[in-house]
């Protein structure tokens, strides 16, 4: 007896049309070039979420220069001594203190200015 593959692909069909679901035109409709859109979409999503980690990376750094330079310090300066005198806090939560909470970086700077 034969095999019949028709459920099977009908299956794999469905779910890659599925996931096209909101692309434009034939990319949506047909098949073979949904099949394509969402290789490549899957493809830019799996790259992207490695991207954001570097793309948040600089945007907090960029931030706690910015706020470093207003109170007269570099940011490699600043992240040298902060190691320096042993303060234990990563870049994001450096980052948020400088935009939501001035004052407490202020203090920050002038620990790591002191030590």
């Amino acid at each position: 007896m034969r095999v019949k593959r028709g459920r099977a692909t009908r299956k794999r069909h469905k779910k890659v049309l599925k996931a096209a679901k909101g692309f434009v035109g034939s990319k949506s409709k047909l098949f073979k070039s949904a099949n394509q859109a969402v290789m490549k979409a899957w493809k830019y999503a799996y790259r992207h979420r490695r991207q954001k980690k570097r793309d948040f990376r600089r945007l907090w750094i960029t931030r706690i220069n910015a706020a470093c330079r207003e109170l007269g310090l570099t940011y490699s300066k600043f992240i040298n001594a902060l190691g320096k005198s042993n303060i234990q806090l990563d870049r994001k939560m450096l980052a948020d203190l400088a935009v939501t909470d001035k004052e407490a970086f202020k203090q920050i700077v002038s620990q790591v200015k002191a030590a």
